[in-house]
């Protein structure tokens, strides 16, 4: 793919985002699972630890402002605005694909937060189907040590490139690479779908390949599918996209599918997530973490102030159930039961 072409997609897909409605027609199924109220919770909502360690780093919460962008001077501004406010809240932060970076390093500026963000968990990314054209271990290491990440995602779009005019659709042969690159990597290698989820097989193998975390990016929120589907140029490949609406494995059944296979290995989970109190099921539901992209990006655009504030919002939803629930740290809300 020329890289001229491959800017152009980056630049389609934040307005796309921006502009059209691109949600899955499917739900998370988060929306079905309650928490017990508790009239009596016996703490003090103030001293409530949403502090955690991951990846070598502190956090102040179990927030990832998901990966989304680079490679154009528009998603410059836009990482460094999410780095901002990530680095003022204490939480994480995944950059979008850094191939174009890896290729034409007069792009690298367009993922390079450091200089704003010293102290984040920063996640560098790349498509691991990339390693089936070409693109080396050496280049995922360039990647890291571009964005002086703590970890790399490789991220698994199998039906986003299906339905890309210029996808690339060579997935066999994949896991093998995936396992070397882990072996090779200095840095913690985390598995992530972008928006269709994760399998009890897809997890059994990413796990027996040895990745450090998985983030299971279920469906219920956006749908790169439906995002192909305004990019489409021909009638053709409308239909083809509209087709796949409500494709995929929700992010309840996502984690659940993780945590049966892998119950010791870190789960990101995200994909559709709407407020703290979804995220907060999600850590009862056995994740690390929860990650989230939508709010962020439509911030982004406006100020680093604009960004975090969506942080402190979502936070202080956590803080919240959890003391209505009666979970003085996340340990402990890992205990709490949901009703479905």
């Amino acid at each position: 793919m020329t890289q001229g072409i491959l800017e152009q997609r980056k630049s389609d897909h934040i307005r796309i985002n921006l502009e059209q409605d691109v949600a899955s027609r499917t739900t998370t199924g988060l929306e079905k699972l309650r928490f017990e109220h508790q009239a009596l919770p016996e703490l003090d909502m103030r001293v409530i630890d949403l502090g955690l360690d991951i990846f070598g780093k502190h956090l102040n919460g179990p927030l990832l402002i998901s990966c989304m962008t680079g490679g154009t001077e528009e998603a410059r501004q836009i990482n460094r605005n999410l780095a901002i406010a990530a680095q003022a809240a204490g939480v994480a932060m995944g950059l979008g694909s850094m191939r174009a970076a890896v290729a034409r390093p007069e792009l690298a500026p367009t993922f390079q937060v450091r200089d704003v963000a010293p102290d984040i968990v920063l996640f560098a990314n790349i498509g691991a189907v990339q390693l089936n054209y070409g693109f080396t271990v050496q280049q995922c290491r360039d990647a890291v040590d571009l964005a002086q990440a703590d970890a790399l995602v490789l991220h698994l779009n199998p039906l986003q490139e299906a339905l890309q005019p210029e996808g690339d659709v060579n997935w066999s042969n994949l896991l093998r690479k995936i396992e070397d690159a882990v072996k090779a990597m200095p840095v913690p290698v985390i598995a992530k779908e972008v928006g269709w989820g994760i399998s009890q097989q897809a997890a059994r193998q990413l796990v027996e390949a040895g990745v450090s975390g998985i983030d299971v990016a279920g469906a219920g929120g956006t749908s790169w599918s439906q995002v192909e589907m305004h990019r489409a140029k021909t009638d053709i490949q409308r239909r083809v996209a509209a087709a796949f609406a409500d494709w995929g494995i929700s992010t309840v059944e996502s984690l659940r599918n993780v945590r049966a296979v892998a119950p010791y290995v870190p789960v990101i989970a995200s994909g559709g997530l709407k407020n703290g109190v979804d995220g907060a099921k999600c850590i009862a539901l056995g994740a690390a973490m929860f990650g989230m992209a939508a709010p962020f990006l439509h911030a982004a655009t406006l100020s680093e102030q604009a960004v975090y504030d969506e942080v402190e919002i979502l936070l202080r939803q956590l803080r919240v159930t959890m003391l209505c629930v009666g979970a003085a740290d996340l340990m402990a809300l890992r205990r709490v039961a949901l009703a479905e």
